[in-house]
């Protein structure tokens, strides 16, 4: 048997444009090859479930990786939920420029497409790979969905008729999305000229306040947001295989966006999993000219306002603090490696103090809402779950809004979004305590 090499088969590619993505024997070759290194490092070890899947299986084979079975192969695949943390860690990225031009998450990617290419998809799988269809649904009877969802019978029913775990805590409804709440209201104060909101599908249908806040904040900073049509990122669509429809809605996106991007305005995200699909998937995917600009204009919100601090222009007139913050890190932020600039801004509010929760939360999209790895996806996020409860933090802030009902899950306490944190501050209400005074030059003489 010949020995499996590192550097990589004549079947590589991560572009879902190449006819060769589509060949399975390609896959084959590459699945093997990857496996055999991950095996061989054991690097990501403490990450996703799919690590230790993988070198269960392969020990149980003796250590041979071509002793794998589909089953095994494939279970691989369901517990990887593309949080993407293993490309920051793995050594051997093309970002790195290694020889081996190991990308674990898009070999997932492709794996998942060829094999609902061949198998299709579930109900299940089909719906969640459409948030949006989902969020007008939810909020044409809002309150009776989101009645409905907290009815122990109606959710087991649901458990057996599409496979969403009954215990799963599920996004609320709201009758009157963000865009709609936008065009209905006067223009927001300062200039139009710099930046535009991607508000995300999730944000505006289930929790359109963030939204509203950034809107808030960028003014109370001198930016006037707009809102341009927009779709679905197309995440969701391509976690589940299905490249078609992730393609579409990217495609859709971008020719919204673009006119924007040329006028010189950058694209700030409010959901980190959304920034990173239009900043690093939306160029592989739709593979424009125009894709990279909208790529290489895309920020996340903390981020942009981060560089208006270090441009000196900053609004700090916060008129009540928060106190003690505990603040988880997204995976889909860190993936972006941006730094820490929500917890960066959170701190520049007197008073605060900031407790950082860098684990991964185990929520990651829709995999915890599946009735067969909700149990999974709450022992992937103990770490956090823990860390956030020994932070005894007034505050508890995320960046990401599934993040936040996996918070909500374990602890009975949901975070709001640092932009959150941002807006209340600048009001005199916003949180019970005023901000301490500020120290003058003999304020420790007086002490």
């Amino acid at each position: 048997m010949d020995v499996i090499k590192g550097a990589p088969t004549v079947g590589i590619t991560y572009n879902p444009n190449d006819p060769l993505y589509w060949d399975r024997t390609a896959l084959a070759g590459e699945l093997e090859r990857v496996f055999e290194i991950c095996h061989g490092c054991r690097l990501c070890f403490n990450l996703c479930p799919s690590f230790p899947e993988l070198f269960q299986a392969v020990d149980g084979h003796d250590g041979k990786v071509r002793g794998l079975t589909e089953a095994e192969r494939e279970r691989v695949l369901d517990t990887c939920y593309q949080c993407k943390l293993c490309y920051v860690k793995c050594p051997y990225t093309p970002d790195d420029r290694h020889p081996f031009q190991l990308d674990f998450p898009r070999l997932m990617g492709r794996f998942a497409a060829i094999r609902r290419k061949e198998q299709g998809a579930g109900l299940r799988e089909r719906l969640l790979a459409r948030p949006e269809l989902i969020g007008r649904l939810g909020g044409a009877t809002a309150p009776l969905a989101n009645w409905a969802n907290r009815q122990p019978l109606l959710r087991r029913g649901m458990e057996v008729a599409i496979g969403i775990h009954r215990d799963k805590i599920l996004p609320d409804f709201y009758s009157e999305t963000f865009e709609e709440w936008f065009r209905r209201r006067p223009a927001p104060s300062g200039d139009p000229s710099k930046a535009v909101l991607f508000t995300t599908c999730f944000v505006n249908h289930n929790n359109p306040q963030v939204a509203k806040d950034a809107v808030e904040v960028f003014s109370k900073n001198g930016i006037a947001l707009t809102c341009p049509k927009q779709n679905c990122c197309g995440m969701p669509a391509l976690e589940s295989g299905d490249v078609a429809l992730a393609k579409q809605l990217a495609r859709s996106n971008i020719e919204s966006l673009l006119p924007y991007v040329e006028a010189g305005r950058k694209i700030v995200a409010i959901n980190p999993t959304c920034s990173y699909m239009l900043r690093k998937e939306y160029a592989e995917l739709e593979g424009s000219p125009a894709a990279r600009k909208v790529a290489a204009a895309t920020m996340d919100l903390c981020e942009y306002l981060f560089q208006l601090k270090q441009e000196g222009s900053f609004n700090r007139d916060f008129l009540s603090t928060p106190g003690k913050i505990g603040y988880h890190l997204p995976c889909h932020l860190k993936a972006q490696n941006i730094g820490y600039r929500s917890r960066d801004l959170m701190r520049l509010i007197p008073g605060a103090s900031i407790r950082l929760v860098d684990q991964c939360c185990g929520h990651d999209g829709t995999w915890a809402m599946k009735k067969e790895f909700f149990p999974l996806s709450m022992l992937a996020g103990k770490k956090a779950f823990d860390e956030m409860k020994d932070a005894d933090a007034e505050i508890m802030a995320t960046d990401c809004p599934m993040a936040a009902l996996h918070f909500d899950q374990a602890l009975g306490r949901r975070p709001i979004h640092p932009i959150q944190v941002l807006a209340r501050a600048y009001r005199p209400d916003g949180f019970p305590h005023a901000p301490p005074p500020p120290e003058g030059p003999n304020s420790h003489a007086a002490h």
